[in-house]
This record gives C-alpha cells, structure tokens and sequence, in this order.
C-alpha cells in the first residue's frame, strides 16, 4: 500500500480528535496481557504500577477511567508452573481463577498509593447479550463510577466456555464503552498505532488518522495475538469498528504512550467517530444481542429495512430460520444471505410460518386483533450500517 503526506486539513482533524479524547470526561482504558507482562510471561509489576500512575493522575483532574484488563490467565501461568498459556479451556480456567485475585490485588494496592478504590467487575457474554444483563451491567458500572471507584473490568474466563465468550478484551472494551456512554476509547497495545504495512519492515509508515475503514481497505493486518494474549491487530480493528461507528472516538497506541495519548499528543493511531450515538437500548441490539434466529425477506422488504423507516411485515417475509420466542434478537436477511439487520420479533418462531407472505389486513380478517402487527417493529429494527453503504 502506497501512502502519502497527511494534508493539512487532515492534521487539523486529527489535532481536534486528540484534543477532545484530552478534555473527555469519561475514558474507557483497555490494556492488553502482553502490556502488563514481562519478558518471562509472568506479570510486571513495574508495568502495571506505571499505567496505574498514569490513570491516577487523570483521575486527579476530574476525569472518570475505566479499565478493561486482561492478564489474568498470564498472572496465573506462573503460580501453576505452567510453562506458557494453556491451550485447554479447563487449564485456562484454572489459570484465571488463580490469577484474577492476583491481578486484581495489584491493582489494588497500586492504586491504594493514590487513595483511589478499585472495584472489579467480570463480565461474561451473557452479561452482554441479554438485556436483563446487560441494564444491570450498566447500573453496576455507574453506581461504581458515581462513588468515585475505578472499575477493573475482565471477561469472567473461570467460568466463560468456548461456545459463549468475547473471545479478547478487545470488543469487551468497545461494549463497555457503550454501556457508560464513554466520550473516549484508549486501546494499549505491544504496537504504536496501524501501520501502512507490517511495521516491523522498513519502510512501513504510521497512519495518524483513520476516518473510515475505506481508507485503511488494504492495510495488511494479522490475526495473531501475542504469545500470552488472545487478542491480534485483527481483534482491536473489530473493536474500533464497533466503538467508532457509534460516535465514540478511539486511539490504538503502545502501554507506554498512554501518558502522551490521554495528553492528545501525536502518538498512535487515532479513530474518528464515524457515527452517531445510538440509545443503549439499540445499541445493545446492534452489538451485544445474542441473535436466536434469523428471517429472510425479499427484495422490496430489504429496500425498506435498508431505508430505515419502515417496520418489518409479514407480506414481506419468506422464510424462518431457528427457534425463538417473541422479543427474541433475529437477524434479517436479504435475498442474497446478507445480514441487513437485527430486531426484537414480534412472534414465536412456530407462529410466523403460516403468517409469511400474508398482508396484515388478511391476517387480522382470519386471527383477529394482534395479528396485523409488524413481524419487527421499526423501533425495534436496527439496520447493518455495511449492507446500507453496498444498497446506496
């Protein structure tokens, strides 16, 4: 990939994101595993107490941090005379059951330095996914936050499984972000920002400023994380996408940097805020809903979801996939198989089989009152931001 000078005006875009991101009052901080170990694997204490002196300080002037942490599988490898990170979920498990409390004691006492509170908080997917959950998440954090603690947010890796986990810190960062409406998003890392190219080759140049992932189209990016993370360049882009299209601005930049990032100085890569601000109703929907079927709808149907006006109707549905109840996240798909959207469905999955094609005046002359309802409702519908761009 061939890149140029940044234009003026672009510096002077950047300049006012990262005088923003300085002046935000509410920061979500993700750091991951291979920022806070040593080169032993074992957790670095040194690495650890200099990111917390850091928060400290902001926090000092009136701005409110949470921290999304990884490290407790790395802190536990050690105390279990593990030779590096286990490749079972059971090991791992056990890796995070004994180095969470570690991980978190060190926090702890670091920022007990500062007369500041730590209070942890292990999410899982589910917390998440479903909305009982996930309002309550979102309680838990602001009353945190209200009483002047900083949240040490990890996924809850004793007990996630496989089949339902984050995966990385990475979207957990981005969900959290969401759920307390943060005005700003740090990503730390083992890498200063995107590069045009791998950046371990000469010649490869820092990107200053993303905004939109057009621009950044055929950056070669890998999915591997480091050796005690999960997490690759892959994971944290997802997570910028997610955190980004929802108006939250981002920077990706090394542990090391985040004095100078939290400051707005040139350092890293930094994201704009591609969209606006959802409610975390629908941003739930868009994000973290746990979908449980999906619905495919023709071409006039899809033209309508993409338009962002109109409900989902019976008359344009024409078919059912998986089983799910009514209020239950489906997806809905257009013709082609691509995902066009996500919504609350209005009826069982065993319901909506002899609905499908049928007009609502048809179907209330037949059921009654209660069957002319939209299958999704238009307030409930949230439109896939990527099938909207490739319908325009």
């Amino acid at each position: 990939m061939t890149t140029t000078a940044p234009s003026s005006s672009t510096l002077d875009q950047a300049s006012d994101i990262r005088s923003a991101i300085a002046e935000a009052r509410r920061i979500v901080i993700k750091i991951g595993s291979s920022s806070l170990t040593g080169p032993d694997g074992r957790l670095s204490v040194e690495n650890l107490t200099a990111l917390v002196d850091v928060i400290a300080a902001r926090r000092a002037q009136g701005t409110e941090v949470l921290l999304v942490t990884s490290g407790a599988i790395a802190a536990g490898i050690a105390p279990l005379g593990l030779t590096g990170r286990p490749k079972d979920l059971a090991t791992a498990q056990a890796a995070a059951s004994v180095g969470q409390g570690l991980l978190v004691a060190r926090y702890a006492a670091a920022f007990a330095e500062h007369n500041v509170r730590v209070g942890q908080v292990l999410l899982t997917a589910e917390d998440t996914m479903r909305r009982s959950h996930y309002r309550n998440t979102q309680r838990a954090l602001e009353r945190l936050l209200g009483l002047g603690i900083v949240p040490i947010i990890n996924e809850n890796d004793t007990v996630a499984t496989d089949e339902i986990r984050f995966g990385d810190n990475d979207r957990l960062a981005a969900l959290v972000s969401h759920i307390v409406r943060a005005d700003a998003m740090i990503l730390l890392t083992d890498v200063d920002g995107l590069y045009d190219g791998p950046p371990k080759i000469e010649g490869s140049k820092r990107i200053p400023l993303v905004t939109s992932f057009a621009q950044i189209a055929d950056v070669e990016v890998t999915t591997k994380g480091s050796s005690v993370g999960t997490g690759g360049m892959v994971s944290k882009l997802d997570s910028v996408r997610i955190a980004s299209a929802t108006g939250i601005p981002v920077v990706l930049t090394l542990a090391a940097n985040v004095p100078a990032a939290l400051a707005g100085e040139d350092v890293g890569t930094c994201f704009t805020a591609t969209g606006k601000r959802m409610s975390r109703r629908r941003l739930w929907l868009a994000y973290a809903a746990k979908v449980r079927g999906r619905l495919i709808v023709d071409d006039g149907a899809a033209r309508a979801v993409l338009g962002g006006l109109a409900s989902l109707l019976p008359a344009g549905v024409t078919g059912v996939e998986g089983t799910f109840d009514a209020n239950d996240p489906v997806e809905v798909l257009d013709q082609q198989g691509r995902v066009i959207g996500r919504g609350l469905v209005a009826f069982d999955s065993s319901e909506l089989p002899k609905l499908l094609g049928r007009s609502t005046t048809s179907l209330k002359d037949e059921h009654g009152d209660g069957y002319d309802r939209a299958v999704v409702h238009r307030d409930d519908l949230v439109v896939n931001p990527k099938a909207r761009k490739h319908a325009l």
